[in-house]
């Protein structure tokens, strides 16, 4: 999260998906202001992680930059354009209505 942070990702929101699903322990959603912001901080994200833990994660959608997964096997990352987050909103799809109506209610209007 903190790495995130310090590459200006906004609206960062992690999910924990213990006994929801096999795929991973936890989600996070996170968006960058346009494709090349999106790109890089998905890039310093996996040379991050590969620093810390030896491991390589696998990365989808870097190249075109409008929304990019990164699997650490743990923790799956997604980093997307604003409008690209809004057109999926994994959130809505993975969040509990009340965490979801928590999250609405903290960003800004």
């Amino acid at each position: 999260m903190s790495s995130l942070e310090d590459d200006k990702a906004e609206d960062v929101v992690t999910i924990d998906l213990r006994g929801r699903s096999a795929m991973a322990d936890h989600m996070v959603i996170a968006s960058g202001r346009n494709a090349r912001q999106v790109a890089t901080i998905a890039e310093k994200l996996a040379e991050r992680f590969k620093e810390a833990t030896g491991r390589t994660p696998r990365i989808e959608g870097k190249d075109a930059g409008d929304w990019v997964l990164i699997d650490t096997d743990d923790v799956i990352v997604h980093v997307f354009r604003p409008e690209v987050r809004e057109f999926y909103q994994l959130e809505k799809m993975w969040l509990p209505s009340d965490a979801l109506s928590r999250l609405r209610e903290d960003q800004p209007h």
